[in-house]
């Protein structure tokens, strides 16, 4: 116990440390919209059949944390600690433009299981709600004319930085032999900051523009959910599920700065020379959208599980201090399957592991240039157990992931994103509070 506990502290204090370094976590000019890059809020072991979660809570016999269906909660029997790593690398292809990449990493999550009774359980953590950061230039040649003896140019430079993130407290509870309910309180909290300016390099004495927009945003959300299991015999289980996130108001405190500036003989802005407009600290709302998720999974305990989910969520609810941001609503599909060889063997290690697959199609709230943003991604994962402790009442794991996808398209001079998501999560299952009893 002591050596994986080490390692577990280890690694948390190596990636919160990293995390609070890093900056921008993703760099798709996409998360320019809404709140950002949405997270699934999934789990590694989670991701690695496809995302589902809806209706799973032990899975291969091993207490996990699922954040996507508080009800799951009910099921964890013994003190769980999840926390994890993500990892992204992505090329982006636009036509008649150079390929680029990037990659970026973070802490992913940490999250905490803690039975209450026999049959509930409570649970608390922090996660990524959705993330901010881009940063792409347009040029528009002869200043907007037709005239071959314009040679101007202006360029449109835009960026931001941000994201959000979720703190909650849950707790799951058997209601009866076959129905687990439960419930979340997050307070989603974090700031989103857009900039753009226009530029004419080429004229002397042009007062370039910039353009810059903030938000602070924090406030409660909640989210409920419940789990049905038919069983068809002690280890044969099959499970509907739902959850939901109400679709609620968080404060926002913006900020919305015009100013004019000049670039030097090296072509880097100076201080600005006014401001045209200067409005600071003014309170607002943020309306979240409502989120629901239906989700179907047969589970053979430490052998197989199969599953689906559908969620789909009313981005069109979304609006910023009584601003619409003109989303549309999202539907995105799930799929995936885990399998076990051999949970109980003690001679071939690789039987012992959990083998994941799925798939994912989603249509997201974006339309930009009148086309709509898709996604398309398949996953795969390892679970690998750790040899457990000596007294044989504490047990790890150790969760990999991987998503390969695309999102966007080339059509109508949009970004096709070729992207491939890394997560790793170590989890400890152990039995806390034990009474020990002395001779």
């Amino acid at each position: 116990m002591i050596k994986y506990t080490r390692f577990f502290l280890t690694l948390l204090f190596a990636v919160s440390s990293l995390a609070a370094f890093s900056q921008a976590t993703t760099s798709s000019p996409y998360s320019r919209f809404g709140l950002g890059d949405f997270s699934s809020q999934a789990a590694p072991q989670n991701i690695g059949i496809g995302g589902i979660g809806v209706a799973t809570n032990r899975i291969s016999l091993f207490n996990n944390i699922n954040v996507i269906n508080p009800a799951s909660y009910a099921a964890i029997g013994i003190t769980t600690i999840d926390v994890g790593v993500y990892s992204n690398f992505v090329t982006f292809n636009q036509t008649g433009q150079s390929a680029q990449t990037d990659k970026n990493f973070r802490l992913s999550h940490v999250a905490f299981g803690i039975p209450v009774s026999k049959h509930s359980a409570l649970s608390f953590g922090l996660l990524p709600y959705s993330e901010r950061g881009y940063n792409y230039k347009k040029s528009v040649n002869n200043f907007g004319t037709s005239s071959p003896a314009d040679t101007s140019v202006t360029n449109y430079n835009y960026s931001g930085n941000g994201g959000l993130s979720k703190a909650y407290i849950g707790y799951g509870f058997t209601v009866a032999k076959h129905l687990l309910l439960g419930g979340n309180v997050s307070y989603i909290f974090g700031n989103l900051k857009d900039v753009s300016t226009v530029e004419s390099p080429g004229l002397t004495g042009f007062l370039n523009t910039k353009t810059e927009q903030s938000n602070a945003i924090g406030g409660l959300n909640y989210d409920y959910g419940a789990q049905y299991s038919v069983d068809f015999s002690e280890s044969k289980h099959l499970i509907f599920g739902y959850s939901a996130s109400v679709g609620s108001k968080l404060g926002s405190t913006s900020s919305y700065i015009v100013s004019h500036y000049t670039n030097d003989a090296s072509g880097n802005p100076n201080i600005a020379v006014d401001s045209v407009i200067n409005k600071q600290g003014a309170k607002g709302k943020l309306t979240l959208p409502a989120i629901n998720r239906f989700g179907v999974s047969f589970q053979n305990d430490g052998k197989f599980l199969v599953g689906a989910d559908y969620s789909m969520g009313k981005w069109s609810d979304l609006s910023i201090s009584g601003v619409n941001q003109g989303l549309q609503n999202s539907r995105t599909f799930n799929v995936g399957a885990q399998y076990t060889p051999n949970i109980n063997t003690i001679r071939n290690y690789l039987a012992t592991v959990d083998y994941r697959i799925g798939g994912i199609y989603d249509e997201t709230y974006m339309v930009v240039n009148n086309t709509r943003i898709k996604r398309y991604a398949v996953t795969a994962g390892l679970g690998l157990p750790l040899r457990p402790a000596q007294d044989g009442l504490s047990f790890y794991k150790i969760n990999i992931a991987a998503e390969v996808g695309v999102r966007g398209t080339l059509a109508n001079g949009l970004v096709k994103e070729n992207y491939v998501n890394l997560h790793l999560g170590f989890v400890i299952n152990d039995r806390w509070f034990r009474k020990y009893k002395f001779d």
